[in-house]
């Protein structure tokens, strides 16, 4: 008996080390391990000067290079293609200038938008690092890095990292539907490698909804600055920020994903949008978010009005179609081509998105 009761208490306290050795650690254990959240350092990752931890990132990264993502209009950007399917580099350096000019406030590359799902590893890093070497620095790059396979995910964010890039936008693994507790390990892992983290929740196309209990809870890791909501229901925001308190939601960016419901969502106190219909109304995004986020009301509907036609029929087909097709009929880029299994733009919805152009004064 007392052999058994002197080995057992040798068991108990060899325990720690083993766990910490080979990872046998419990979840609950292991998330409050990233429960780091600071609001000064939270601030700073909004709002300037964030500096990553070393010991968090790969050697060789812009660890300490990272701009903060900022309030206002962030540009989901399209990605411009030769007629052969190849990316057209001066093509998407002119986009970037007309991004520069209109004084967009963020830009989101790679992501849905951008046609990503479709690209190897060399051709991401082909369109990162352009982007990179023209705009570093003078707009804060936010980076699509989720799909389906979370190793797939930390190897697009890491290579996020080492070119350059500032924060990544990280959709919930889609079609698999994973439970709430799942998202909150998947969404945590990703934010430990060091990148600031804007959750992107799109129920329509994940088939998984971020409960505002998820949002709040991954809100107190240090590195997940934010949520990309584009649910398209305003009262999800007005949830979320009664859950998060006004504390913590003043210190988290709230950005609007539905271009038809934006201007609603900013004056219920969101923090911008991340939006297609900024590809074709650059500057006239830009002035009537910052007309919301100013609390001119008035104005910014104002400024949407001409829009709400384009928001609308920039989504006659899945997205990027129309909106590349509207792009090219405005000389910002040669071609309206889709990669596969997308196309070009039916011909029969030619004419309602000239009749949206036309209404936003572009033709």
């Amino acid at each position: 008996m007392t052999t058994f009761s002197t080995r057992t208490s040798l068991l108990l306290l060899l325990l720690p080390v083993v766990s910490t050795v080979f990872g046998f650690t419990s979840q609950k254990a292991a998330f409050q391990r990233t429960r780091t959240f600071n609001l000064e350092s939270r601030r700073r990752a909004i709002g300037g000067g964030r500096r990553r931890r070393d010991g968090a990132l790969h050697a060789g990264t812009n660890a300490n290079e990272m701009v903060p993502l900022k309030k206002g209009s962030t540009c989901a950007l399209i990605t411009p293609f030769t007629t052969d399917g190849k990316i057209d580099i001066p093509g998407l350096e002119k986009l970037i200038d007309l991004h520069l000019e209109a004084q967009t406030d963020n830009l989101c590359v790679l992501g849905t938008t951008a046609e990503a799902s479709v690209m190897s590893m060399d051709e991401r890093a082909l369109v990162l690092s352009t982007i990179v070497k023209k705009a570093k620095g003078k707009i804060p790059l936010l980076v699509g890095t989720g799909t389906i396979d979370p190793s797939s995910v930390k190897r697009n964010t890491q290579q996020a990292i080492d070119l350059g890039a500032d924060a990544s936008l990280v959709v919930p693994p889609y079609y698999v539907k994973p439970p709430q507790r799942g998202l909150i390990r998947h969404f945590t892992g990703m934010a430990d490698l060091g990148m600031p983290v804007i959750l992107y929740n799109v129920p329509g196309r994940t088939a998984v909804d971020l409960s505002d209990e998820t949002i709040a809870t991954l809100a107190e890791h240090d590195n997940i600055v934010g949520i990309k909501d584009a649910t398209g229901d305003i009262s999800r925001l007005t949830s979320l920020k009664k859950i998060l308190g006004k504390e913590k939601s003043d210190n988290f960016l709230k950005y609007s994903g539905d271009d038809a419901t934006t201007t609603d969502f900013l004056l219920e106190g969101g923090d911008g949008c991340i939006s297609v219909t900024a590809n074709i109304v650059p500057k006239k995004m830009h002035d009537m978010v910052h007309a919301a986020l100013e609390g001119n009301g008035d104005l910014a509907m104002k400024l949407n009005q001409p829009l709400t036609l384009l928001h609308k029929k920039l989504f006659v087909e899945s997205n990027p179609i129309p909106c590349k097709w509207a792009a090219s009929r405005l000389g910002l880029i040669e071609n309206a081509y889709c990669r596969p299994p997308l196309d070009e733009m039916d011909p029969q919805y030619i004419g309602a998105v000239e009749e949206a152009l036309t209404a936003a004064g572009l033709l």
